[in-house]
């Protein structure tokens, strides 16, 4: 009888972890027909960067966040950004339609490099740098490792200090060494881009989601296994990377403009850009009254203004 009943478990684990492979598939077909590549692919040294450019003028990277695609810019900012600069927004590796950088979860250093490499094959050898949330992060390391490749910078929400709070359960699971691939496959699967869609809004909040952005956006690229093995490898290991990091601010000596929102709760602005104001030297701080953690779609207007400070100063204007 436990012998039988032994053979009808493995059956029917076998039959779930099918049909979980199943539907991750058909998961990752539909979101990838529904929000195809919407710029082209760059090979840098072999390995491919999506890019998307518009506009005309001086130069301006755009490095999305946690979880993301460049597609968060493209929804108004970018657009708005092309009518007096050449905007180039990026794909981080893992995620959108950049591959992954091997296995085990791209440094914010690695991707810097990635993305300055790419940046450099379109001509932009020194741009303005906006880099939001996790995205901000990466450009402050392409500014301490790459100082002569780089003419400003924009952290806009970035994450930029050491914190003390713990990794939570979700990312501890997905960022596990073994138990991460299965998680990643059970949660493409079986839940559905509305709980993406969710998250979203917390991240928005409190200003609420712009209409249309989640069909824009793309969840269902957040959801394939590929994108969330990464995106937890990366959240798993960026406050120890920072920490590295933070020290080193006091070298970048291109103009900044810091944005941060005082009801921010996902990238705090005390613990943050706060202190990075502090280590920088020149650097300003616009604090954004009520606004939360996505303030290129909060107050765009401070967002172009903080652009066209950095670009000023940096003399490309």
């Amino acid at each position: 009888m436990a012998l039988k009943a032994g053979l009808w478990l493995a059956l029917a684990l076998a039959l779930l972890a099918a049909a979980t492979l199943w539907r991750a598939r058909a998961h990752e077909a539909r979101a990838e027909a529904r929000w195809p590549p919407s710029g082209r692919i760059v090979a840098v040294e072999g390995h491919p960067v999506h890019v998307r450019e518009m506009g005309a003028g001086p130069p301006l990277v755009l490095i999305h966040g946690a979880s993301g695609n460049l597609r968060d810019f493209t929804f108004s900012l970018a657009e708005r950004l092309a009518a007096r600069y050449r905007v180039i927004a990026l794909d981080r590796p893992g995620l959108g339609y950049t591959p992954r950088l091997g296995e085990g979860g791209a440094s914010i250093t690695a991707q810097a490099g990635l993305l300055m490499r790419a940046a450099g094959k379109l001509g932009a050898e020194r741009p303005i740098l906006l880099g939001h949330s996790y995205g901000g992060a990466v450009a402050l390391a392409w500014a301490v490792h790459h100082p002569d490749r780089l003419a400003g910078l924009v952290p806009l929400a970035a994450a930029s200090n050491p914190w003390e709070s713990d990794l939570s359960l979700y990312y501890r699971l997905t960022s596990h060494p073994w138990l991460g691939p299965v998680a990643a496959a059970l949660i493409s699967a079986w839940v559905p881009d509305r709980v993406v869609e969710e998250a979203v809004a917390e991240v928005f909040a409190p200003q609420p989601v712009p209409e249309s952005y989640a069909a824009h956006f793309g969840p269902g690229l957040t959801l394939r296994r590929a994108t969330l093995r990464e995106n937890a490898l990366q959240r798993a290991a960026i406050n120890a990377e920072i920490r590295d990091l933070h020290t080193r601010y006091g070298a970048i000596e291109v103009p900044v403009e810091i944005l941060h929102g005082d009801a921010d709760t996902t990238v705090g602005l005390s613990i943050h850009s706060e202190p990075l104001a502090e280590q920088i030297e020149g650097a300003r701080l616009t604090v954004l009254e009520g606004v939360g953690h996505m303030p290129h779609h909060a107050d765009e207007d401070a967002v172009v203004a903080a652009v066209d400070r950095a670009a000023a100063r940096a003399g490309l204007r």
